[in-house]
């Protein structure tokens, strides 16, 4: 693919001053900087499209070779400089033209590994913590003792000595364009800009020390198992000036004796009596928010589902409820009586008792696609 123009990479007329290049190259560098589109290839390539363009086009001879021959004048082994054959590097642009992203004065935020002093973050703690389907289906706050470090009664901190607080070094190198300035993390900070002054005998390297606290954790309705929830600030604290890390609440849900949860439906197993599904009677069953008693038809069937709108589990979104789905089961008697027994043998000619279904009595395979429309 052909190289686009320098100037049209600038932004700028072939006309323009060093002053206006240098300001160009800064806005475009700035823009597409790796730090502020982290992850973005077509960033990065424009990042170095831009270095490229004023890698030449801010020397004065390069310049006048470009204006005359364009890209053909840096081909062929003519001599492009250190990006102009295209081969360049994110270390050397920063290296190399660090100093234009801070006057001077001590880098541009991010070039060199990063500019100004960083909060440190403690690291994050997990922990899980089991529910109910009671409690899933209401919300719930749950406390639960943590046992995280916090800095340590005692512990002082002052500023390092090596970045002067700064959180970082800057280096001053003599190159071809002049002196040039980078700065990095300071390697005995790590980029806090302090270091400990005292510490008690309990307290780790860090100033730290282990202690049990009791967190309160707020559950919203609809939680499912696995799901992860972050308490922010609850994690390990960070010595010094830093901020805390996080608490990971890992949700494990508990079985249910009776429901049985999928997605935002819940299952219910209804077992009746032969009499019962012949006479119809009513029947007490649990739901997540206590028993109800729901009504079973004379001449049920086995394998008949009752759907109780809105009694399912909250969804976790806020759209709604699910629903309850009683499968009701006729339980066939497995051992009879003589009387019993010459009873039936008495119906098996009757033409009561002979199979009869109709359109509304649904086959298994239908009332399982009702059940997941």
């Amino acid at each position: 693919m052909a190289k686009r123009d320098y100037y049209e990479i600038l932004g700028i007329n072939k006309g323009a001053g060093a002053a206006e290049i240098k300001k160009a190259y800064r806005k475009k560098a700035i823009e597409f900087h790796p730090d502020k589109n982290p992850d973005d290839t077509g960033a990065e390539a424009k990042f170095k499209e831009a270095a490229e363009a004023y890698e030449v086009l801010s020397d004065d001879n390069k310049k006048a070779r470009y204006d005359q021959y364009g890209h053909q004048a840096f081909e062929n082994g003519g001599g492009g400089g250190g990006f102009g054959g295209g081969g360049m590097n994110m270390d050397d642009i920063f290296s190399q033209f660090g100093d234009i992203f801070g006057g001077g004065g001590g880098g541009f935020s991010g070039f060199g590994g990063g500019g100004g002093q960083r909060r440190v973050k403690g690291s994050n703690l997990r922990i899980r913590v089991k529910l109910t389907l009671e409690e899933i289906a209401l919300g719930v706050e749950k406390k639960v003792k943590v046992k995280r470090k916090v800095q340590a009664p005692g512990t002082t901190y002052k500023t390092c000595s090596t970045c002067n607080g700064s959180g970082q070094v800057t280096r001053i190198a003599n190159t071809i364009l002049g002196r040039m300035q980078t700065s990095a993390p300071c390697n005995v900070c790590g980029g806090a800009g302090q270091t400990i002054d005292k510490k008690p005998n309990d307290a780790d390297a860090q100033g730290l020390k282990v202690a049990e606290e009791t967190v309160s954790i707020k559950i919203p309705a609809g939680v499912v198992d696995g799901m992860q929830l972050k308490v922010s600030g609850k994690g390990n604290e960070a010595p010094g000036n830093g901020i805390s890390g996080d608490l990971i609440v890992v949700i494990e849900e508990e079985t249910h004796e009776k429901l049985q949860r999928e997605g935002d439906n819940l299952h219910y197993d209804l077992y009746v009596s032969f009499p019962d599904a012949v006479l119809g009677t009513s029947k007490e069953i649990d739901t997540v928010t206590g028993k109800v008693r729901i009504k079973v038809e004379a001449g049920v069937q086995s394998g008949k589902i009752l759907r109780l709108r809105g009694k399912g589990i909250p969804s976790i979104n806020g759209y709604g409820k699910g629903d309850l789905l009683v499968h009701v089961n006729v339980w066939t008697p497995k051992t009879l009586n003589k009387q019993q027994k010459e009873f039936f043998e008495s119906m098996e000619d009757d033409e009561h008792f002979a199979p009869k279904p109709e359109s509304s009595d649904k086959s298994f395979f239908e009332k399982v696609k009702d059940m997941f429309s």
